[in-house]
């Protein structure tokens, strides 16, 4: 069986039901499938929502070497899973919880950002937080964006002094995604002077 041109078939994220759809089989040989495919490197399982398996498949081999980029820090660390658009290696140093939830503002897209709202739970330095993300011009969304977390997720607790540097921050634009507006969380805008990108029912799949 060529494998590699089964994994660029399946390309993609799958499910053992999709995968029988889109190769006519039963379950079983599916997840035959799939051994075969993850015994070779080319599978990865993470968990959807409502724990469901899924299977992301590509023809390309895992690089084991460095250490995962943003979507895959993401998809080990928060509920809510990313495909990611490419595939990403950090080779120079260790990413921090810190650098990734900057990282995530700075992509602009709705789903990365929710995702990376986890992140506040590992934070293990404020001050360095608050020195990157001043750096990088997004100090107060990352204050708003902290105090959208704990209306929904025990996150660990901000200190007064990091507080503070964010709120005098500077930052590129008012938008953390662009045209994006909260209807539900208009007093964490008001505070923080930006715009929240999602609304209470968003925050709700931290519930699934």
């Amino acid at each position: 069986m060529d494998l590699i041109n089964l994994a660029k078939r399946l390309e993609g994220l799958q499910t053992v039901d999709s995968i029988a759809k889109n190769l006519d089989v039963n379950r079983r040989t599916a997840i035959n499938y799939i051994w075969l495919l993850r015994k070779r490197g080319f599978v990865e399982t993470i968990y959807g929502k409502r724990k469901i398996r899924m299977y992301r498949i590509s023809p390309l081999k895992k690089n084991k070497f460095g250490y995962p980029g943003l979507y895959d820090f993401l998809n080990q660390h928060s509920k809510i899973k990313i495909y990611p658009p490419y595939e990403e290696r950090i080779y120079d140093h260790k990413p921090s919880a810190e650098e990734m939830i900057v990282k995530a503002v700075k992509t602009g897209d709705l789903r990365t950002i929710l995702s990376s709202l986890a992140l506040f739970n590992k934070i293990k330095n404020w001050r360095i937080l608050s020195e990157i993300a001043r750096k990088e011009l997004v100090g107060r969304k990352i204050g708003a964006l902290y105090d959208a977390a704990r209306t929904i997720i025990r996150v660990k607790r901000m200190d007064k002094k990091t507080r503070k540097a964010l709120l005098n921050s500077k930052i590129e634009g008012k938008f953390i995604v662009k045209y994006a507006r909260t209807r539900d969380l208009k007093e964490i805008e008001k505070k923080w002077k930006v715009y929240l990108p999602f609304n209470k029912a968003d925050l709700e799949a931290y519930n699934d």
